[in-house]
């Protein structure tokens, strides 16, 4: 009786034979990934309402925990190899573009805040991602974070349509009645629904036929309902530039295909901005083409990034300060930069905020370009020959 005891006494406890089965980190990964998409504030479309400079203790607490449980689970649940595997030097590079930028603001203790979060956000994605011990348990990872997340914005549109959905009282009064389910704007539900459209092609073609399709389809209408054209139009070519080729056995030709797609969209958006011939066919073509209201954004910022080509205005620290409330406002500018909180553009976006150095993708030519023109002309005067207008 005693050498029995004793054999059950040293054997693995019930921690770890749960641990063993990769059960405990699937949940993990479900819980993380959840609450990083449906945040700490679901349901308010106009933001927490924060009194003081301290920021949103709700929003400091939660994302600092869910921080710290994503280094817990990666440095206890997760294989060595698989954390070595993580380590890069291209980590070291982009953290000291990021501390460049955040020392290039004018206050860069207000700045760490923001970093803070976005390093959190970096670790709960890895830890996300290699936490589940393989694809099964990947793909119910999937499986319940996206359903909660549906769920609980199809819930919001039938039961709480003032924050769901847009309303005719809301600042954007254009948008009334498209669909934003947890989320605060319709354009931040529309690509995370997209992205759930993919999550379930992925458990289709996995074999998961049930989850995957009902997931892709329910995430569809609601993109759909979002509003987002810009969303609702990229999600089906992406779908095809990746289902065709296969179709047909060109695989191989997926990649030359989806370069070429982002190459063709930053010709069609950023180009008839930034290049004079393509400018001049879209004002003859299509006349009031502003991709509802984008391109005077983008011209702006273009003007502004070429004062500051090298080292951007700071990370996160260009939209809704000073520099822009107090900028010139055109009386023949369509659109109202002063009160918009991005560029509806990421590559725009990253060189305001840290330079053209962070820019590694084909729409730096289309900076550089106009940032060399500014810069020549403002010394030579115009010349026929650039191939840019400022």
């Amino acid at each position: 009786m005693n050498s029995l005891a004793q054999q059950r006494w040293s054997g693995p406890s019930f921690v770890a034979r749960m641990a063993a089965t990769g059960q405990p980190s699937t949940a993990i990964a479900a819980a993380l990934f959840t609450v990083l998409m449906i945040s700490f504030r679901p349901f308010q479309p106009a933001g927490p309402q924060v009194t003081g400079s301290g920021g949103d203790i709700v929003n400091q607490l939660g994302f600092g925990a869910l921080g710290a449980i994503a280094v817990a689970s990666l440095l206890m649940l997760v294989d060595r190899r698989v954390l070595v595997s993580l380590l890069s030097p291209w980590w070291i590079l982009l953290l000291g573009f990021v501390a460049v930028a955040t020392l290039n603001t004018p206050v860069p203790s207000d700045t760490m805040r923001t970093v803070a979060f976005s390093v959190i956000g970096i670790v709960t994605v890895a830890a996300i991602l290699t936490l589940p011990r393989d694809a099964d348990a990947f793909s119910r990872v999937l499986v319940c974070a996206g359903f909660v997340i549906l769920g609980l914005s199809y819930f919001g549109v039938i039961a709480m349509r003032d924050v769901a959905v847009h309303q005719a009282f809301d600042v954007e009064s254009q948008h009334a009645g498209l669909w934003r389910g947890v989320f605060t704007h319709k354009n931040i539900a529309g690509p995370v629904m997209a992205g759930l459209a993919f999550a379930g092609l992925y458990l289709w073609r996995r074999g998961w036929r049930w989850s995957g399709a009902t997931m892709a389809i329910l995430a569809m209408i609601f993109v759909f309902h979002t509003g987002s054209k810009t969303t609702t139009a990229t999600v089906p070519l992406a779908g095809m530039l990746i289902a065709l080729p296969g179709i047909f056995g060109l695989r191989f030709l997926v990649p030359v295909l989806v370069i070429a797609a982002v190459s063709a969209l930053a010709v069609a958006t950023l180009g008839i901005v930034f290049i004079d011939p393509l400018k001049e066919l879209a004002a003859t073509l299509a006349p009031d083409l502003t991709y509802t209201g984008r391109t005077p954004v983008w011209d702006f910022a273009g003007d502004m990034i070429a004062q500051r080509p090298f080292f951007g205005y700071g990370f996160d620290n260009f939209w809704l300060t000073e520099l822009v409330f107090t900028s010139d406002q055109p009386f023949d500018r369509p659109w109202d930069i002063r009160g918009i909180v991005h560029g509806h553009n990421g590559y725009i976006d990253i060189a305001l905020g840290m330079g053209f150095r962070r820019l590694p993708s084909p729409s730096p030519p289309f900076c550089w370009c106009r940032s060399a023109t500014t810069c020549a002309r403002r010394s030579i005067g115009k010349m026929s020959f650039w191939p840019i207008s400022s």
